[in-house]
């Protein structure tokens, strides 16, 4: 039987069909050309996927763990999804995989009925847990993007953890600049078209203007996502 078509569940006594590392990579090339055995392996030391081993330490997949990391890949590559976020939503997930069209716009949108954060996190705590050196956390400051001076709120470490993330890349705070002025400008837009209803009075028209600008968000979001992939497959396959 292929693991293709392996059943879901299957009769007690009976283990589910299995292949090698090796092979997954051949079953997944045409899809992630990318594919590579040490890239597999990189996502298990990062505990995105936990293949069985033999009592040789030879890999071997099943077919939950062949989709699992047909999810992960998916979502990197057309969602830009980091692999820490991947990580945390399969975790949270009963099935171990979810719809890249959904869920992952769903991580993208802002929750602005919530208020703003209010726990501050301590430097110390924020640099402990993210990894972050207080260098970057500096320059971070020094360009507007965080404000430590009473501790950080989640959104800001939030910021910090993937800006560090980001610098393991070569990206450096003065880039990230461009991604301030730029929402700068795209909440600007989305203020003067939805700034009556925000500022009535009537809880109801209120309440529906924050609806339509939830909305807007998540579109201007996916907008912006999808202008990215289209300069990027440029770059990639010029001409």
């Amino acid at each position: 039987m292929t693991t293709q078509d392996a059943p879901a569940l299957f009769p007690p006594g009976e283990e589910e069909p299995t292949i090698t590392i090796g092979a997954v990579c051949e079953m997944l090339k045409s899809e992630h050309p990318t594919i590579s055995i040490s890239k597999i392996r990189y996502l298990e030391d990062q505990k995105l996927i936990a293949p069985k081993r033999t009592p040789g330490g030879y890999r071997l997949f099943t077919t939950r763990d062949v989709e699992r990391l047909r999810t992960i890949l998916r979502l990197q590559r057309d969602e830009f999804l980091p692999l820490r976020v991947i990580r945390q939503e399969l975790d949270a997930s009963a099935t171990g995989a979810f719809s890249a069209t959904t869920q992952a716009k769903e991580l993208k949108r802002a929750r602005l009925s919530e208020p703003a954060p209010t726990r501050r996190h301590s430097v110390d705590e924020v640099l402990r847990e993210t990894g972050a050196s207080p260098g970057l956390l500096r320059d971070l400051q020094a360009y507007g993007l965080v404000n430590a001076g009473a501790g950080l709120d989640d959104t800001e470490k939030e910021i910090l953890q993937t800006a560090a993330e980001l610098a393991a890349y070569g990206v450096e705070p003065r880039h990230l600049r461009l991604f301030r002025t730029a929402a700068e400008r795209e909440a600007g837009l989305l203020e003067q078209l939805l700034t009556t209803g925000l500022r009535s009075r009537n809880p109801e028209r209120r309440r529906e203007a924050l609806d339509a600008l939830e909305s807007l968000a998540a579109m201007v979001s996916h907008m912006r996502h999808l202008m990215l992939v289209t300069e990027l497959r440029g770059m990639v396959h010029p001409g």
